[in-house]
């Protein structure tokens, strides 16, 4: 009998995350999911409860003790690791943030969720990763490479850091047979969208959203044998945004 594999995902409560537990889950991978709401048992998948843990990536202390409970859930092997926790604060009636007067206590905030906790989460787990020759996805953004009429400046910094991180990462961990991409997300139909999104909906050449499962078909396929020889790579999906 094959060893079941296990996937840690992060902000796993809805969205990107919510269809990453799912395309997981179908493929018959054991989910272990994160986020900073207790286990709400409306969520369909088997052996739910059981397999969350709450964390809170803002506080850095809370994400380190967090990472002994994981290890605990874990058989000593872990598959992949997908950092897809990310916070984008808004102002007063959702505006954007800028640079001239982000709240320097909230550009932290968001660097700790967005950039801190991944590199945290995988240098904790880096044993279990090895162990099973695991692979790592980071979530970032397309905001992360050019300004955005609605990510603010803090998350879009904190994207385009990740974006870095992830480059760093996959060479130091290459070695140690763990492979480290990023995905870089455009329009995809969540509840972080702002007003206004279809604006920017109608240039793209696609003309459409992208969809949480698009995008989660993608962190599969990182996570599975089909990307063995792909690391270091930030994959786009934005439906031509970028061109």
């Amino acid at each position: 009998m094959t060893r079941q594999k296990t996937l840690v995902l992060t902000g796993a409560s809805r969205g990107i995350g919510h269809a990453t537990v799912k395309r997981f889950g179908a493929e018959g991978w054991r989910v272990l999911t994160c986020s900073r709401q207790p286990f709400d048992p409306r969520c369909p998948w088997p052996g739910g409860e059981e397999n969350h843990i709450q964390i809170d990536l803002a506080d850095p202390n809370k994400t380190i003790e967090a990472i002994e409970v994981i290890k605990a859930k874990t058989d000593g092997q872990l598959d992949a690791l997908v950092n897809n926790a990310g916070i984008s604060p808004k102002g007063p009636g959702g505006s954007r943030l800028n640079a001239l007067e982000t709240d320097l206590r909230v550009w932290g905030q968001v660097f700790h969720v967005n950039f801190f906790a991944p590199i945290v989460l995988a240098r904790g787990l880096k044993d279990e990763l090895v162990a099973a020759q695991g692979s790592v996805v980071n979530v970032t953004s397309i905001a992360g490479s050019r300004v955005h009429p609605f990510a603010g400046a803090a998350y879009a910094t904190s994207k385009a850091a990740l974006a870095a991180l992830t480059r760093e990462m996959a060479h130091d961990f290459g070695p140690l047979g763990v492979r480290v991409n990023a995905i870089a997300p455009g329009e995809v139909e969540t509840a972080i969208l702002s007003p206004g999104t279809d604006k920017i909906v109608d240039q793209l050449p696609l003309r459409r959203l992208g969809q949480p499962r698009e995008v989660a078909d993608v962190i599969w396929f990182l996570c599975s044998d089909q990307s063995s020889y792909i690391s270091g790579s930030e994959i786009p999906i934005n439906g031509g945004q970028h061109v």
